[in-house]
């Protein structure tokens, strides 16, 4: 029987659950393309496990979309295996979005003598990339856009026109997807089955949302198994741990954008 080919492009969830939801890993997903990884967004402890796991390598490009430890806590890990590999240190594009920079650098890598014997920063491991409203990744130009997460300014989404849109936490942001979402994407989205000041609950969703983009919705960040099973009931699809989905080929950026 012939292998049936890999998807042009794909999103794989490594984690979709929210901070509590340990059986279903910490948010965390990989853009793929033929197959092979492409590009991560995030890097939790337990999101870096199952990526591992499952390809064998340490990611090889991150976009990180802010610095809640359940999305940037593989961070400390994950240098020690970039920095003590000659043929990786330094080499691993990092997208941060610019104000998140230093937040990041609070978060994960100011502390005295990241190695005890001195000689080394944090940073060395990485090749920090910080980034405005578009940055471009292996022939490709991605957007970044603001999220509403918990306070202004500190997290961020990213979209891959034609292809996906990959909200981050956040409360409902109608405003940015009508602009951000606006080519077909899969709409990769916080959701959970109640909403709270800092993410979407389901009723949020369905108030705040058009049906032709609710139906290129794919959840994640919700509390439980239960609560994902109670999202499919309403109609969504939801994201397990592990699954892929198909994306459309990007398309080019208007002219001038």
């Amino acid at each position: 029987m012939a292998a049936v080919a890999a998807p042009a492009w794909a999103l794989r969830f490594q984690g979709v659950g929210n901070a509590s939801a340990t059986e279903l890993g910490t948010p965390m997903a990989t853009i793929e393309r033929a197959g092979a990884p492409w590009l991560t967004i995030d890097c939790g402890s337990e999101g870096l496990s199952a990526y591992l796991d499952h390809y064998g390598e340490p990611p090889r490009a991150i976009f990180v979309t802010h610095v809640h430890l359940d999305h940037v806590g593989g961070f400390e890990r994950l240098f020690v295996s970039e920095y003590f590999d000659p043929a990786r240190r330094g080499r691993m594009p990092l997208y941060v979005p610019a104000p998140v920079v230093p937040l990041l650098h609070r978060r994960v890598a100011d502390y005295p003598n990241v190695l005890a014997e001195g000689g080394a920063n944090f940073w060395d491991a990485f090749r920090l990339v910080p980034v405005g409203e578009a940055f471009w990744h292996d022939g490709q130009r991605l957007e970044v856009f603001p999220a509403r997460h918990h306070w202004p300014d500190t997290a961020f989404g990213l979209r891959l026109r034609g292809s996906l849109a990959y909200t981050g936490d956040t409360r409902p942001i109608p405003e940015q997807l009508r602009r951000h979402a606006d080519a077909g994407e899969l709409v990769a989205h916080d959701c959970g089955l109640h909403g709270n000041p800092s993410h979407t609950g389901i009723d949020d969703l369905e108030r705040e949302y058009p049906p032709e983009l609710l139906s290129r919705c794919v959840l994640y960040h919700y509390g439980s198994r239960a609560d994902g099973e109670a999202l499919a009931a309403r109609g969504f699809r939801v994201a397990r741990p592990g699954e892929a989905f198909t994306l459309d080929a990007p398309v080019a950026p208007d002219a001038g954008g």
